[in-house]
Order: structure tokens, then sequence, then C-alpha cells
């Protein structure tokens, strides 16, 4: 795999695990919960869990295609601004849009 694709599949896997957590109602898409809504603060920790899965891909597929370079924090404040605005499109279908009876 070249350099270009292990690019756009972290980049798929961003905008999907972005916005996994605010299209399904059980937890990691695994577990259903015994409320019939999943509260906020547990999409949240499953945005801060699935942010450090496709992290550990991008340094998997990164350490395969040679040298693993490490990052400092700039690098960690940009991918985690990058996550939550490919999640705004999940957040909106789920808290924002208007649902019609």
């Amino acid at each position: 795999m070249n350099n270009s694709t292990a690019g756009w599949i972290i980049i798929f896997l961003m905008v999907v695990a972005a916005n996994f957590p605010f299209l399904t109602e059980s937890l990691l898409g695994v577990w259903r919960l015994k409320q019939a809504d999943k509260p906020f603060f547990i999409r949240l920790l499953e945005l801060i869990v699935l942010y450090f899965v496709v992290l550990g891909i991008a340094r998997l597929l990164e350490s395969n295609a040679g040298n693993a370079f490490s990052q400092g924090w700039q690098f960690y404040a940009v991918t985690v601004c990058l996550f939550l605005v490919l999640a705004f499109p999940g957040f909106i279908f789920r808290y924002l849009r208007r649902r019609t009876a």
C-alpha cells in the first residue's frame, strides 16, 4: 500500500469514527444500554476512545510504510480539532435536526 492510499484510508476512518457515536444508541456499537437514549457524556467518551483507535491505526500504517516519526503536541492539537470538525455532521444529525412527528 502506498502512502497516498494509507492517507485516504485514515481520512475515511476518521470520518466514520467521528460520526459513529452520534449515529448509534449502543455503546461502541456493541453493547446495548438500558436507557433508551444515550447521554451526551457517553457519546463524548466514545468520541475520545475512537480518536485514539484511529490514531493507533494511523501510527500502525505509518510504521509499516517506514520509520514512524515522533509527534509534538501541535500534531495532536490539529488532529483533535480535525476529528471534532469531522464529527459535526453527526452532531447536527443527532441534536439539531428538526424531527417531524
